[in-house]
């Protein structure tokens, strides 16, 4: 079983590219963040003829978040992530694909920091952290994907130096990613490839992706059950390359089930 995240930076305006990419790729399951468009003008029809069924949870302009699948059913369970019945940003949703808990997420970028959106930001890390914990405990097999908004360690990040101020490398944001690994989650990238420089991020300015001057925000969390099913990983890295493209990368996971 193949799952994969992609943060398509507008669904709509990057629809050919997001097509493209299921057509060559063609993973089971595909979680997008930052759709960038309101619940009635997901692009439903275009994914449906693409062979995928989708649910969503769109806002104007910002966030939205989707799972799709190939071939499988898909059984909503959320849309929002417990613990702030205010907050109305579409950051979360979670279903169950093949008997697997799936969760979707587009964590707060939380810049400029300090300030009131990194004091969002690790709000709603601790909403995370707390509805991960119960996930856990529960003993199902689940995944938790999507763009974390966090280099967790140095080799995460192309010149780290230069991201020492920045809200997504900060010690209070690492240490909230590493709280919520500590629950017993594996980190399936850096479980395969622990001390490979991978990115999943590329800025558009100053010919980053030329250069490969990227980080790693997009992760891959397992729960206990399907640690020992995790056979693969990558990230589809020339995406990246293509025309109108979105500025991260689908990264994608393989399960042996």
């Amino acid at each position: 079983m193949k799952i994969a995240t992609y943060n398509v930076n507008g669904i709509n305006s990057r629809l050919p590219v997001l097509l493209r990419w299921l057509e060559e790729a063609k993973p089971d399951v595909a979680c997008l963040q930052e759709l960038k468009t309101p619940q009635e003008k997901f692009p439903e029809e275009a994914i449906l003829n693409a062979g995928y069924k989708a649910i969503w949870h769109g806002q104007k302009s910002w966030n939205g978040v989707a799972i799709l699948t190939r071939n499988l059913e898909i059984q909503e369970v959320r849309r929002a992530l417990p613990g702030d019945s205010e907050d109305l940003h579409s950051r979360y949703i979670e279903a169950i694909v093949n008997g697997i808990t799936i969760g979707c997420l587009y964590l707060p970028n939380g810049n400029p920091a300090p300030g009131p959106k990194f004091d969002y930001k690790l709000q709603w890390f601790d909403r995370l952290i707390a509805h991960a914990g119960e996930l856990y405990k529960s003993g199902a097999p689940v995944v938790l994907t999507g763009d974390y908004n966090v280099m967790p360690t140095d080799i995460d990040a192309y010149k780290p130096e230069r991201w020492v101020k920045d809200a997504l490398f900060l010690p209070e944001t690492r240490a909230a990613f590493h709280k919520l690994i500590d629950q017993g989650w594996m980190d399936a990238v850096r479980t395969l490839h622990p001390n490979e420089v991978i990115y999943t991020f590329w800025d558009y300015f100053r010919d980053a992706y030329g250069r490969n001057a990227g980080i790693r925000i997009d992760h891959f969390l397992l729960s206990e059950p399907l640690k020992s099913k995790l056979k693969s990983c990558g990230v589809n890295r020339d995406v990246r390359g293509w025309e109108k493209t979105s500025d991260h990368a689908p990264v994608w996971i393989e399960l042996n089930l």
